[in-house]
């Protein structure tokens, strides 16, 4: 099997939870785009061979963006859902890559990704047979609510996880379990659970909490916080 790495980076979308003009990917984060750092964690990685990034047809932020003409960055059309997105970059991928190479699908609203979860999730997984996913055990106290924000129960948290990115499979394997989700219809949210309703059973491997998705405003304080220690660290 090969060991290849790729990496995908969907960035279609609008970003509606912030509530600005601006798509969250474009946004400034310590005097950068956002998704500048984020590909920058990829594009630095020596085990990644290239980085497809799905934009929207109507973007018109992308050409400004520092690795816009990076040689070891292809652009793919993104889609109507964020799986729409991972498709059309497969297929670009697939000109280039075998289909038993890997990929790599990240946020681009996750510019805090540490090279050493990056080689953790690279190291773990390179003889798994599915692949899997960054992540981290859930720490708070859960809720069941009803629809007035009523409790209606507390929710076990034991064996449960928060899913984050990179998540890591094959790319023939993605492609096909992304195709069958989309011809049934079923509501995927991440990668990851495409391959799990084609039977199978992606490994978690614990990442760095840092690893902040940035959804809403206070994210990009707390991003900032963190990238601002690293710089500090070095």
């Amino acid at each position: 099997m090969s060991d290849s790495c790729w990496a995908i980076v969907p960035a279609a979308g609008v970003g509606r939870r912030m509530g600005g003009a601006v798509p969250k990917q474009y946004l400034d984060l310590c005097g950068r785009k956002i998704i500048d750092l984020t590909l920058e964690r990829l594009l630095n990685h020596p085990r990644i061979s290239g980085v497809c990034v799905a934009l929207s047809a109507e973007d018109g932020y992308w050409e400004s963006c520092e690795h816009h003409n990076h040689p070891n960055v292809i652009r793919a059309t993104g889609g109507a859902e964020r799986y729409h997105s991972v498709c059309n970059a497969l297929a670009s991928l697939a000109e280039l890559a075998d289909e038993d190479d890997w990929v790599l699908v990240h946020d681009a609203a996750r510019p805090c990704l540490s090279a050493a979860d990056l080689d953790r999730l690279i190291e773990t997984l390179q003889s798994h047979p599915v692949g899997g996913l960054l992540g981290i055990p859930v720490a708070d106290t859960l809720k069941r609510v009803d629809d007035f924000n009523q409790i209606d129960a507390t929710v076990s948290r034991e064996r449960l996880w928060r899913a984050f990115t990179p998540q890591m499979f094959r790319l023939g394997l993605l492609n096909r379990c992304l195709e069958q989700a989309i011809e049934s219809g079923a509501a995927v949210t991440d990668e990851a659970s495409a391959v799990e309703l084609s039977g199978h059973r992606p490994l978690l491997v614990e990442g760095d909490g840092t690893n902040i998705k940035i959804t809403h405003q206070h994210d990009l304080l707390l991003a900032e916080h963190y990238l601002k220690l690293v710089r500090d660290e070095e």
